[in-house]
């Protein structure tokens, strides 16, 4: 290894040290909104700037990383979490004592991932539908109030509607069935 190269690890190595000094106080603060326990939130951070050291080569550094660290540390969590859902649930199948406590305690993830599907799905619908959905379920607005404010008919309303909620059962259909489960397993079905 010539002189240069070993200035320029050093530099680099330099360089992801103040990085990971910069982030990681705020990247395992993040995680903690996905993720309840400070050990996992820091292993997922870590693993974070495990990857991008490993990945340094191949990644666009003329970007900047901040957003990079964000959006990883967020899909780790969320990877996290469906680890986890998957794991309480073998547990649930034997032991459905435990459905409160695991009800309670992911009461905050279950919400915050459907509110944030829910709004995936109502963006996806098109214009016209969203527009006659958000009328109706938003604002409260009877068919004929939309009808009137939009010039439409009130079948054209209806059919929109129709196809609105056609559409968002079907994106919605497995968190629907959880929901389902979870409330038939908790009343004693």
């Amino acid at each position: 290894m010539n002189k240069s190269s070993a200035e320029s690890n050093r530099k680099d190595k330099t360089d992801f040290e103040n990085l990971f000094k910069t982030y990681y106080p705020f990247l395992c603060s993040f995680a903690r909104k996905y993720v309840e326990d400070v050990d996992d939130c820091k292993d997922i951070v870590h693993n974070v700037f495990l990857n991008l050291w490993q990945k340094q080569e191949t990644l666009d550094t003329e970007s900047s990383l901040k957003p990079y660290l964000f959006k990883s540390v967020h899909n780790r969590c969320l990877n996290y979490i469906r680890d986890r859902k998957k794991i309480i649930r073998h547990d649930l199948i034997t032991d459905t004592q435990a459905l409160p406590d695991y009800i309670e305690s992911r009461d905050f993830l279950e919400e915050s991932e459907m509110e944030t599907k829910i709004k995936e799905s109502i963006d996806a619908l098109p214009d016209s539908c969203r527009e006659v959905f958000m009328l109706s379920r938003f604002e409260d607005k009877k068919y004929k109030e939309i009808a009137d404010q939009l010039g439409i008919s009130i079948k054209t309303v209806e059919g929109q509607m129709t196809k609105a909620l056609k559409i968002l059962r079907e994106q919605l259909a497995t968190y629907l069935l959880e929901i389902l489960i979870l409330l038939l397993i908790s009343i004693g079905y």
